[in-house]
């Protein structure tokens, strides 16, 4: 008897899945397809993690990023995302949750330096932000350790809507790209063995590669979805806050989903 993967014997019955979705789109660019198709006939929740923004002044990164989107103001920007993640996900029949995290271009110390001072924070922010900046922070994948109690209390969450739910899978970023949101949220997956699948962050992956060694170490292997890929530019444009920064050609790559499932155990068939 061939080898079927967790996601072939699940897309055989109509149990809920879960996705975890560090930011306010992530779900829909790494997974859209999938979850469409699959919102005809089952129950999905996508859980975004890192949902908010913090009060200025703000990092050079941050004001970087802020300059890429069609709006400037950080606490403007965040709830426009939150109010399209709703209407994109409810368009697909899919249940949207906030989890409300700070993300990482805006989290800041829990406690400022002891030179900081409201002075300090206008002339030099990154002083008082946990990740100064993006490319030597936030993308290197250096988790900060100001991030444990965040992280204990993300799984604590994540642990009770799986009860809750009942879902049968767990999707979790496989962390291509390094991104530290991504990778709290793909390590999130790891207290739940028996439901995870990951799938590979779009679109980091157009130009960087999964960690190889981190996957085969846990045995996981590639498993693709090609369905409905037509429909998912018009998906990723209705996040229109900064679906043109992200794809500055205008054209969205139509490429089938990468998905990380657990290979056959030892004499399976």
């Amino acid at each position: 008897m061939p080898f079927q993967s967790r996601v072939d014997r699940s897309l055989a019955g109509d149990a809920p899945w879960l996705f975890l979705s560090p930011h306010l789109d992530d779900a829909v660019l790494s997974c859209g397809a999938l979850i469409e198709a699959q919102a005809q006939g089952r129950q999905i929740i996508v859980a975004t993690l890192f949902t908010e923004s913090s009060p200025a002044p703000h990092t050079r990164a941050a004001g970087s990023f802020l300059r890429q989107c069609t709006v400037p103001d950080a606490g403007e920007l965040f709830e426009a995302r939150r109010s399209e993640d709703r209407a994109v996900l409810e368009d697909m029949g899919v249940q949207s949750l906030h989890l409300g995290e700070v993300d990482a271009l805006f989290r800041r110390r829990s406690k400022p330096p002891k030179m900081g001072s409201s002075a300090w924070d206008r002339l030099l922010p990154e002083l008082t932000h946990r990740y100064p900046t993006y490319r030597f922070d936030i993308a290197l994948g250096r988790i900060s350790r100001g991030d444990r109690d965040m992280i204990r209390l993300l799984r604590t969450r994540v642990a009770g809507l799986l009860e809750l739910t009942g879902a049968e899978l767990l999707f979790c970023p496989a962390g291509v790209g390094r991104h530290i949101d991504h990778l709290i949220t793909r390590d999130l997956g790891r207290d739940h063995p028996l439901n995870l699948v990951m799938y590979s962050d779009f679109p980091y992956d157009l130009v960087a590669g999964p960690d190889e060694a981190y996957l085969s170490n846990r045995g996981f292997v590639r498993w693709s979805w090609d369905r409905g890929l037509d429909t998912k530019p018009g998906r990723i444009r209705q996040y229109a806050t900064q679906a043109d920064a992200l794809f500055p050609s205008g054209e969205i790559p139509l490429i089938p989903e990468t998905y990380f499932v657990p290979a056959a155990p030892s004499g399976a068939r």
